[in-house]
Order: structure tokens, then sequence, then C-alpha cells
């Protein structure tokens, strides 16, 4: 049994530096279902204590968090 996560929906924010990855993120989750994933890859530096504060913050779940080299893949659980 594989622990992979399925997103049901994908962003790319590789090359766009803050607000935008939140901004474009916050757009995202809204589209999807309550309890559905979205996976969010972003190089912003920023990005990594940005979006794991604004998920917190929101009701969202990072379920996953995962950083190769320069970028930065998040599987996000839309809570509300």
């Amino acid at each position: 049994m594989s622990n992979e996560i399925l997103a049901d929906a994908e962003l790319d924010c590789v090359g766009f530096f803050c607000p935008m990855p939140i901004s474009m993120t916050k757009e995202e989750i809204d589209k999807i279902g309550v309890g559905q994933v979205l996976k969010m890859e972003a190089d912003d530096p920023a990005a990594e204590e940005d979006i794991l504060r604004w998920a917190k913050r929101t009701g969202h779940e990072v379920v996953k968090f995962e950083k190769i080299g320069g970028v930065m893949t998040f599987y996000i659980r839309r809570g509300k």
C-alpha cells in the first residue's frame, strides 16, 4: 500500500514571489471541495513559512511537505 497522496488539483507557483503564491493558492483552494487536496509547488524562499502559517490560520491542513533543491511542494487539504 502506498502512502502517496493524490492531489485533486495542482498549482504551479514556481517563478512567482510573495504575495503571489499565497494569493494563487487561496484562489485555487476555493475551487476544490472540502476534504480535497491541492498540490502546490513554489520556489519563493518565503513560501515555506508563508504557506504553512496561512494554512493553519485559515483552517486548512498541510498533509505533506517536500523540499527538493529550491522547489517546495505542499499538499494542502481544504478544511472549510
